[in-house]
């Protein structure tokens, strides 16, 4: 276990998937991330790499063969190496090996950066393909935040999700775990959106976010704490809360990548969403947390 530490915050991360699995403000004493209570959820906040969402059954087709992988791909699964760490920064690394390359048959180099400024942590991503073909790929995260953060200061219901720019947003509905932009709706995000786990009884509420810096934050009027997630470039952002379970945890998902769609041909270099980096050429994502 890695740890990250400022003037108030406590931060560990996993070497095994590279996952953000506490940020503890001792002072306060306030726990932020899901501690993985199986009951509802085994995760803290892992990586989704190098698919987000579901396959249709699976697997996809590249090139007229087929692979299989399972859902959020495999990254969250593997050992990442540990490249750099000091108090306030920690660079891990994932290369391809044999098992991952029957999944997805490209090289590659994953890094994921953590840096904690006082009460924020950046988290980077750098894909690096070291093959000798364009790789197609998805990547995004799935940070699990306590609801309420505090047991002594309200529940579920007392708290908000707020979205800034506030206005409204195109919403990408899920049929089952696919996901059906051919009818996408409007949800109208002028005001905050009260939380209610009836919200999730169709799984995770995705905004298109056609790369627009964005603002996710969670709060309560009950408490003065909460989180702050913001994005600079990312397509796609899922809310999420594991339904019908009623679990104490919201996830907020910054997305470049979407499970597949309900009539997809399984052509993953066709798939919605798809990001893709040239040979020995490089992609970069990140987003910030900033807890109060």
């Amino acid at each position: 276990m890695i740890s990250l530490h400022s003037n108030d915050l406590t931060v560990k991360i996993n070497e095994k998937g590279a996952e953000l699995t506490s940020v503890n403000d001792a002072t306060e004493k306030i726990e932020y991330i899901w501690q993985a209570d199986p009951m509802f959820w085994t995760h803290h906040a892992p990586i989704l790499f190098p698919i987000v969402g579901r396959l249709q059954d699976n697997q996809y087709t590249l090139d007229g063969e087929t692979f299989h992988m399972t859902q959020h791909g495999f990254a969250r699964d593997y050992t990442f190496k540990v490249l750099d760490h000091d108090d306030s920064k920690a660079v891990f690394q994932l290369l391809a090996d044999d098992d991952m390359k029957a999944q997805f048959p490209f090289e590659f180099d994953l890094q994921v950066t953590f840096t904690l400024t006082d009460h924020t942590l950046d988290v980077s991503y750098h894909v690096l393909n070291l093959d000798d073909k364009t790789m197609p790929f998805s990547i995004g995260g799935h940070p699990g935040f306590n609801v309420p953060l505090n047991p002594y200061e309200g529940g579920f219901e007392d708290y908000a999700v707020t979205v800034a720019p506030r206005r409204s947003y195109a919403q990408i509905p899920l049929v089952g775990p696919y996901n059906d932009a051919d009818h996408e709706k409007t949800l109208n995000l002028t005001t905050p959106l009260q939380l209610d786990h009836d919200l999730f009884n169709q799984d995770a509420l995705i905004l298109d976010l056609n790369h627009v810096e964005t603002t996710i934050m969670l709060s309560s009027t009950v408490s003065d704490h909460g989180v702050a997630l913001t994005v600079e470039n990312a397509p796609y952002v899922g809310i999420w809360s594991p339904y019908p379970k009623r679990a104490p945890f919201v996830a907020i998902e910054p997305w470049w990548g979407i499970a597949d769609s309900v009539n997809t041909t399984g052509d993953f270099r066709q798939k919605m969403g798809i990001q893709t980096i040239q040979p020995n050429a490089e992609f970069s994502a990140d987003y910030q947390i900033r807890f109060f």
